[in-house]
């Protein structure tokens, strides 16, 4: 019973170091780009190639 002493600040603790860390990387753009690139290749370019 006395390990549920430790083990549950300790979890508590874990849950908010990912919770900061997802916060920061949602408002830092990390997952803001990621079709882009993706949808450029079936994009339609009929520009002429320069020789």
């Amino acid at each position: 019973m006395s390990i549920l002493m430790l083990l549950i600040p300790l979890s508590v603790a874990l849950l908010g170091v990912v919770g900061v860390a997802l916060f920061w990387a949602v408002h830092s753009g990390q997952f803001d780009t990621g079709d882009e690139q993706a949808l450029q290749v079936v994009q339609d370019d009929d520009t002429p190639v320069a020789r």
